[in-house]
Order: C-alpha cells, then sequence, then structure tokens
C-alpha cells in the first residue's frame, strides 16, 4: 500500500533540505519512493513554486498531470473564483475516488503557507520511525498524510498516468 504524505516545513528551502534526507533514507532502504514533488513559498510571493523531483521517482511515477493537477487544487484554483466551481467539483470528485478528500485539500491549503515549504511524497515501505528521526531536526516538520489502499494507488495512476 502506498501513502501519499505531505510533509510541510517552516521555511521556505526546509523542503529542498529534506530532499536529500529522502535520498538518504531510500538509499538505505529504509523507505520506497514512487513520486515526489516540492513546494516553496517566499514570503513575498502571491503563489508558491513547485517542482516535480523526476531525479527521486520510481517507476510507475504518475507524472506532472497528477502534480499540476494536485497542486493547482490546493494553491491556485482558490484564487481564480466561483466560475469554475464546477469544474473544479468533477476534478475534486476524480481525487476522492483515490483517496484524496477535501478535507487533505484544505488542511494543506490552510498550512502551507507564504514562507513554508512542502514536500509531496508518494511512497510505500516506510521504517516510519527511522523516517521520522531523520526529518527530526529539520525545520520542525509536520506530517499530513492520506494512506492510499492498494486499488487506490492503482486507480490513481491509471487516472494520471501520462
Amino acid at each position: 500500500m502506498a501513502t501519499l504524505s505531505v510533509w510541510k516545513f517552516d521555511s521556505e528551502t526546509g523542503a529542498d533540505e529534506a530532499v536529500r534526507t529522502l535520498e538518504n533514507l531510500a538509499k538505505q532502504e529504509l523507505i520506497k519512493i514512487h513520486d515526489a514533488a516540492t513546494v516553496s513559498w517566499k514570503v513575498d510571493a502571491k503563489r508558491p513554486k513547485t517542482r516535480q523531483l523526476n531525479n527521486l521517482a520510481g517507476a510507475g511515477a504518475l507524472g506532472g498531470m497528477f502534480w499540476g493537477l494536485l497542486f493547482g487544487l490546493i494553491f491556485f484554483v482558490p484564487l481564480l473564483g466561483a466560475a469554475i466551481g464546477a469544474a473544479t467539483g468533477a476534478i475534486g470528485g476524480a481525487l476522492t475516488d483515490v483517496g484524496i478528500d477535501d478535507d487533505f485539500i484544505k488542511q494543506t491549503r490552510d498550512q502551507v503557507t507564504p514562507g513554508t515549504s512542502a514536500l509531496f511524497l508518494l511512497s510505500s515501505d516506510a521504517v516510519i520511525d527511522k523516517v521520522q528521526e531523520a526529518f527530526a531536526g529539520q525545520h520542525k516538520p509536520q506530517l499530513i498524510s492520506t494512506n492510499l489502499s492498494t486499488e487506490q494507488e492503482e486507480a490513481l495512476r491509471t487516472t494520471f498516468s501520462e
């Protein structure tokens, strides 16, 4: 079973530093990385900068379409207004079908704000205590997590594969 996790950091560079930690954890086989992306939000910026981490993505990665859709719903669509509400509802329904619900979107939107950064990670086989220990000293990370069942992961890959 894969887990979509969001690690939030209290600095705009924390997620980039966490990527190096993740690379080391993967080399030690303490976590299997299927796909990853970062968001960094400068204090004075209106919108965050997003980046898919192709160097961390494994076989069967979800791809840019998924990350673009997810980041659009979390960070950009709320800024566009009610004119596209129906389309947002349909897109949100597709994500709910694969385990990403409105609470996850709202919680992430509320917590990843200017001056912070986040690491979005689709992973499995994590040795949780070792992963938490490795992240503990880095910019006060906060974990927001949605567990995906095997069926939800497969639906996610099918829905958003490029």
